[in-house]
């Protein structure tokens, strides 16, 4: 991948840090080049792997009507002598996949008449060709290629492996393309219903289209997904999402200042200032930045505790401990002398603590809102989660080739991340969708 693809951080340059993990805590760093870093292990909880007391595990069942019924009969010369009754059987199932190719012949009757003129019974409007693929054979195909992240190449292996089935990679790109078009409507339907949440989270993330640095945006809450590719990180790219411009409830985000223009309100992402706060403490030795950190943490916890919000007067008191701790702040972490502006403009440079502490005092609103109002998490995880994968794909594929590529991946990612929310399987949305059925979800008020 490109350099110009690395993301860059926002308004406060301070390097990504893992708070869970000890040492410098540098997500920019491999653990194995932090010598200071504190071995822990891997789950963080102390507890053994697997499956923890109360987990509810996916285990096979035996069904009452099995496919297959073989009987095993004991053989007689194996037995003592005497007489023996059939006392039942005991039984066991096993479970396996049947992985074949279902072929449909449609015959259309023909009919001549006394003047031999010929009728011919209609075919469905889907059975378009003399040989074709199926619409399982399309969803699979868009499943591997764009939920499975697997490239075209390794498709057409896949069909041919499994199914022994001959498949292109320009049929993929086809049914891809297919899939594409046919969800010009979801992604209207999709639009109008971000529009009128309570609650959006956005981010961006940068990716490369045919050797070029371009930006991901991504919207979205715990139903819905909306992503768009743009050359543009800023307003450009956020009008032409076509949501944020006309969007009034509350925006969740990463203090990225493009978003300060959209939204009725803002809440701001804590997981950020989480690691803003860890560099500070480490780098710059700021004590008020790790009692900060603390209470940060202990408000979250408190949060996750209660049904909703804690109680107005425990959010209080997190509010004041909150001020005091960025008052005393002031001490340990001054405002450049106005005394050393030696005849420069402007405003005067600040440290990177300092910096984090006004922002972290002039956007108290925002960074404490998840106390107040039930609906705004701690952080803004909703949308780094569903911009995940996205980084996922630039690693197996490196770039997407060409816009429409872009295009195509962002509304069916964007589809199938809906359907996930809503509790509708990938594969059978897929297979609804060439069927030309919508999800349910899409049709209730």
């Amino acid at each position: 991948m490109e350099r110009q693809n690395i993301r860059p951080e926002k308004l406060c340059y301070a390097p990504r840090i893992n708070p869970i993990r000890g040492g410098f805590r540098n997500s920019s760093k491999p653990p194995s080049d932090d010598p200071n870093r504190k071995k822990t292990p891997g789950n963080g909880n102390g507890n053994k792997p697997g499956g923890q007391k109360g987990h509810r595990g996916a285990n096979l069942e035996p069904v009452a009507d099995p496919d297959e019924i073989i009987i095993l009969k004991v053989d007689p010369t194996t037995l003592p002598q005497g007489v023996y009754r059939e006392d039942g059987f005991e039984s066991r199932q096993i479970f396996d996949v049947d992985i074949s190719v279902h072929v449909t012949e449609y015959q259309a009757q023909i009919l001549v008449d006394q003047q031999g003129k010929r009728w011919v019974a209609p075919f469905p409007r889907e059975v378009a060709a003399t040989v074709q693929y199926g619409n399982s054979v399309k969803a699979g195909a868009v499943y591997m290629s764009q939920y499975q992240l697997l490239p075209y190449n390794r498709v057409e292996e896949q069909f041919g492996d499994l199914f022994h089935l001959p498949l292109s990679a320009a049929s993929v790109f086809n049914f891809n393309q297919d899939a594409f078009n046919r969800l010009e409507p979801f992604e209207q339907w999709l639009k109008q219903q971000l529009l009128v949440s309570p609650l959006l989270n956005t981010d961006e993330t940068g990716i490369n289209i045919a050797g070029k640095g371009h930006w991901l945006h991504c919207l979205s809450n715990d139903r819905l997904t909306l992503f768009h590719p743009h050359a543009k990180r800023g307003g450009e790219a956020i009008d032409a999402m076509g949501v944020l411009p006309l969007f009034q409830g509350i925006l969740c985000h990463d203090h990225w200042s493009p978003y300060s223009k959209y939204g009725g309100s803002h809440a701001l992402c804590n997981a950020h200032h989480l690691r803003e706060l860890e560099w500070a403490a480490e780098q710059e030795k700021q004590s008020w930045a790790r009692s900060l950190k603390d209470l940060l943490k202990g408000a979250s916890h408190t949060k996750n505790l209660s049904a909703g919000c804690p109680d107005p007067q425990t959010a209080h008191e997190f509010r004041e401990r909150y001020r005091k701790i960025l008052a005393e702040a002031e001490t340990e972490c001054p405002p450049p002398d106005k005394n050393d502006r030696n005849g420069k403009r402007g405003r005067l440079k600040r440290s990177k603590s300092r910096n984090l502490l006004e922002r972290l005092r002039e956007h108290e609103h925002g960074v404490l809102m998840f106390l107040d109002d039930p609906r705004v998490p701690f952080s803004n995880n909703q949308a780094e989660n569903d911009l995940r994968m996205t980084k996922v794909h630039q690693k197996i594929s490196g770039c997407f080739r060409s816009q429409e590529g872009a295009a195509i991946f962002c509304r069916i990612r964007g589809f199938l991340s809906t359907c996930r929310k809503n509790g509708v399987c990938a594969t059978q949305a897929l297979k609804d969708l060439f069927r030309g059925k919508w999800p349910d979800f899409m049709t209730m008020p």
